[in-house]
């Protein structure tokens, strides 16, 4: 089996989220993609983000469009949100035969050697690193990377943000997130 963890705030989880997902998913022949928001994102100061349930509902919702996609609470309570934790919870349910991904974005990989455990997370995955046409980033020595060049989505999930505030239309969220974040008044 192939399955990639594909970690985030996910606040809101979007269209250029899941068209990543998807595009790794058909490149890669990936049995599964996890898709895991993160409780407490270390790189984000505490409190900034929209409550852990609401995140993991639209996260929930937005993988029933494909069903290679899985929501997980794997990072899920009171700690910090590190990936070394969260590779090593997943490899533990996974036989030695599976092979495990970590899909990334360029601009995030390329602060990996910042992370949490940084050498143990190099060793323990193949990364899948997003990135759009000819854009280079560092690899470090040792890292197990597999380049998925895409036409990158401009979107970002503070504009999105930014955008449901105002009461500006908003395209970049699936149907399903989008009535979610009306319904329970997010982003508001």
């Amino acid at each position: 089996m192939k399955v990639a963890i594909f970690g985030g705030t996910f606040d809101p989880i979007h269209n250029a989220h899941l068209r990543v997902a998807r595009e790794a998913a058909d490149r890669l022949s990936l049995d599964r993609v996890l898709l895991v928001p993160s409780a407490n994102p270390p790189h984000k100061p505490s409190g900034t983000t929209t409550a852990y349930e609401d995140r993991f509902r639209m996260v929930e919702l937005a993988c029933a469009a494909d069903a290679r996609f899985e929501p997980s609470r794997l990072e899920e309570g009171q700690g910090k949100s590190y990936s070394i934790d969260t590779i090593e919870r997943v490899k533990a349910r996974l036989s030695p035969s599976d092979q495990l991904y970590f899909l990334i974005g360029a601009d995030a990989f390329a602060e990996i050697g910042s992370w949490h455990r940084s050498a143990e997370v190099l060793g323990a995955v193949e990364f899948i690193v997003v990135s759009r046409p000819g854009y280079a980033y560092p690899i470090p020595p040792g890292a197990r990377v597999r380049g998925l060049e895409t036409l990158a989505l401009v979107i970002s999930s503070s504009e999105i943000r930014r955008k449901l505030d105002s009461g500006e239309p908003v395209e970049e969220l699936p149907d399903p997130v989008l009535r979610y974040i009306r319904d329970h008044g997010l982003y508001q």
